[in-house]
């Protein structure tokens, strides 16, 4: 038991204290790599012989410091593999580790009765043709014909699914750097029903990140999405963007294509999360040139409205949709 898969279980706007959190999980092992907006993969390999513990009981340890220090609980997965490290995370609760057992047939019957869609990485699209086909467990994905998997979803996923649902995980852990991000939340005082004020939210948020990374000189490569729901659960979608950008309108649209993607209806959502990735200097990206005047129209009002808010406060200027916000006060930049 090697790795461990950590969610954070941060209040709302509460996710500037995510670096001091993985910093904690590198007093243990450098071989740390963030899963915004509120998650960590540690490999605890080096780390069991030079403290003489388990995974687990170093989880226990990292469970009662990230308390004691930043009063944020978690919940953490165990196992051989990254892969099924977070599969294990979904049955994990605060106080309590769930881990995969290292045995090779003990890790396929902890797998076999989940549903296919316990596997990260296996979309709603991918499951759904499973699904339809009565390979609705990774029991019976494991037991199918390989040739059967690849033909429904292809040689190289078929390949590889049928592989993790029989217990093989050849993931590692990549270290990265949550510095390399920016993110946006907007939490809302009720659990929100109200498409147009998600949208709103959206807005808000893609304009936040859009005048922060023009104040550093950044550009993004991706931008993540996260919903938050009354019941604590969550959904993440990330979109890589068409160029790097700083532009805030190219956040926005990409903002509202991965929500209306997720089609919510109805949902109750508790907070909106954005964040930029892949963040690079701005000097060294690539702009399309277009023959379109409006374009060039928005970026030139955009750089003057940069230009008030740093002179006049982050709401001196704001999107028109932003003007009255019923009782939700959100910034437009920080």
């Amino acid at each position: 038991m090697t790795i461990l898969c950590v969610r954070f279980q941060l209040p709302p706007m509460c996710e500037a204290v995510l670096p001091g959190l993985l910093g904690l999980l590198e007093e243990f092992t450098p071989v740390v790599e963030a899963l915004p907006p509120d998650g960590a993969l540690a490999d605890l390999r080096g780390a069991e012989r030079y403290f003489g513990r388990s995974a687990v009981e170093l989880a226990s340890v990292i469970r009662v410091r990230a308390l004691a220090r930043y009063g944020v609980d978690c919940v953490i997965g165990a196992g051989p593999g990254p892969v099924l490290a977070r599969v294990a995370l979904r049955d994990a609760r605060p106080g309590v580790t769930c881990a995969v057992p290292e045995q090779p047939d003990a890790v396929a019957e902890f797998l076999a009765g989940r549903p296919v869609s316990a596997l990260p990485g296996i979309g709603a699209a991918t499951a759904r043709t499973l699904n339809e086909y009565g390979l609705d467990t990774l029991g019976l994905v494991a037991a199918a014909p390989l040739s059967t998997l690849q033909r429904l979803i292809g040689a190289k996923a078929g390949r590889e699914l049928r592989e993790k649902a029989g217990g093989v995980d050849r993931g590692r852990v990549v270290p990265n750097a949550v510095s390399r991000s920016l993110v946006a939340e907007r939490p809302f005082g009720i659990d929100e029903l109200n498409a147009d004020r998600h949208r709103g939210a959206l807005l808000s948020a893609a304009e936040e990140i859009g005048a922060r990374l023009r104040a550093v000189e950044k550009v993004c490569r991706t931008l993540t999405l996260t919903v938050r729901y009354a019941d604590r659960s969550s959904t993440a979608r990330s979109r890589t963007l068409k160029e790097p950008t700083a532009h805030s309108a190219a956040l926005t649209g990409t903002a509202y294509g991965m929500y209306e993607a997720l089609g919510l209806q109805r949902a109750r959502v508790r907070a909106l999360v954005l964040r930029a990735e892949g963040l690079a200097p701005a000097d060294q990206a690539s702009h399309q040139l277009t023959f379109d005047p409006v374009d060039e129209k928005v970026r030139r009002i955009e750089e003057v409205a940069d230009r008030a808010r740093a002179k006049f406060g982050p709401r001196a200027v704001m999107p028109g949709a932003l003007a009255v916000t019923d009782g939700l006060s959100w910034p437009t930049a920080a």
